[in-house]
């Protein structure tokens, strides 16, 4: 099956580079059951030619124009997946020190970083003015002032955007959510003038931009417009003040199908909001988005292995050796994956809560899901490249999964599976 075939009919649905050839699930060319075979699961399998198509759609909508896309890396940070995008072009959009050094070894342009996030230390900002990365999204005004007195001391100007939380409902789960008065994130759209003037005026600061970001699994394009239009409202105001706003940033947070969603296309969603920014006279402004689960989410599967089947009086479950430490969303959000056996089944199924081997409740990956599996049987957990790895835990002293990236019928380890002794060599008895 080539990777074009899994891209077709036959991909199944929010996996379009994963479909069944031959009864055997496959991820472009290669055969998951292969991968679990050499490899052990849980494991993490990836598409390189699914990440490169969601990218194109992104490049597609923002062809002719002076942009910048900054891969939000929280999403995945491994540094194959990092080292693929930074030479597709990307940037990166940044939250710690840590993320910054990832971004670097993976060969990052440090101008093309952007360095978001609400609590940024003093050695983290001189160590991202050290390097000389593009931008700072300042998100309150003492950081202003903090981030102009390391600036200062470093002998350097720091260049800042100010992240304005515009007050718009982007209809998603509120622990993704980011721009309504009630999170924490950014500084209000009523004090964001006051803000530039104040940035304007401290030595250390030099005034590149503006940003924004709504949150996350976004499926209606209404919520970005409502956005756009208060940003560039607020770009009206900033200039007429005097200050400059060279490059507007519209965040990220395009959702996936997990279930059924529908987001609309990353091309068809930036011709229309562009159409907007030119209507409202900034054709001429360089546009930066920060992209991360839309690049990636689709792109990754967890393959586990079956335990036990545990028929129970009210549940039946069905017990895997991936847990709340390898997929933490469902616990998290209550999120949805799909799920499906890596051989292709057939005959009556059994509805089963599927659960990992964590001591908590809160440890299962799929709830009311209708299977045909057997003790040993293999499954694979469906858009599990954004927020499973970056988030996975030792909890339970349990070593974190490999990770595998495929590029047509070739695939590579990217991330050796941790030993338990991995998780105490940093520790003293």
């Amino acid at each position: 099956m080539s990777s074009s075939a899994s891209s077709a009919a036959s991909a199944l649905p929010g996996a379009p580079f994963v479909a069944y050839g031959a009864g055997q699930l496959q991820v472009e060319q290669v055969t998951l059951s292969e991968l679990a075979q050499q490899h052990g699961t849980p494991l993490f399998v990836y598409s390189q030619a699914s990440i490169l198509a969601a990218l194109a759609a992104y490049q597609r909508g923002l062809a002719g124009r002076n942009a910048l896309i900054c891969y939000a890396m929280k999403a995945n940070s491994s540094l194959a997946i990092l080292r693929l995008l930074a030479d597709a072009g990307c940037g990166f959009d940044i939250v710690s020190v840590g993320e910054l050094e990832r971004a670097l070894a993976a060969g990052a342009t440090p101008s093309k970083i952007i360095f978001s996030g609400i609590g940024k230390t003093r050695a983290e900002m001189r160590r991202a003015l050290e390097v000389g990365i593009g931008c700072f999204n300042v998100e309150s005004m003492a950081e202003l002032d903090v981030l102009n007195e390391v600036a200062q001391a470093s002998g350097r100007v720091a260049p800042i955007s100010i992240r304005v939380n515009p007050n718009v409902d982007a209809k998603t789960h509120p622990y993704i959510s980011t721009g309504l008065r009630g999170n924490k994130f950014g500084i209000g759209h009523e004090q964001a003038l006051q803000a530039y003037r104040h940035a304007a005026s401290l030595p250390g600061l030099r005034v590149q931009g503006i940003d924004c970001h709504i949150g996350s699994q976004i499926t209606d394009s209404a919520p970005y417009l409502e956005a756009m239009d208060r940003i560039l409202d607020l770009v009206t105001q900033i200039e007429a003040a005097g200050i400059r706003i060279h490059h507007i940033d519209f965040g990220g947070g395009l959702g996936i199908d997990y279930n059924g969603d529908t987001p609309p296309r990353a091309d068809d969603l930036w011709h229309e909001l562009l159409a907007r920014v030119d209507a409202r006279g900034f054709a001429d402004r360089q546009i930066v988005i920060e992209p991360g689960r839309s690049l990636v989410g689709n792109a990754g599967v967890c393959v586990t292995e079956v335990l036990y089947l545990k028929p129970g009086e009210q549940k039946n479950f069905c017990i895997v050796d991936a847990a709340m430490n390898d997929l933490p969303r469902p616990a998290l959000y209550e999120a949805f994956h799909r799920i499906v056996p890596l051989v292709e089944a057939t005959g009556a199924a059994t509805v089963y809560d599927v659960v990992g081997p964590v001591c908590e409740s809160g440890d299962w990956l799929g709830r009311d899901r209708a299977l045909n599996v057997q003790a040993g049987d293999r499954l694979a957990v469906l858009s599990a490249g954004a927020y499973c790895m970056s988030m996975a835990s030792n909890y339970n002293t349990r070593p974190r999964a490999a990770e595998v990236l495929v590029d047509g019928a070739q695939s590579r380890v990217i991330r050796q599976r941790e030993t338990v002794q991995d998780l105490w060599r940093t520790e003293t008895p």
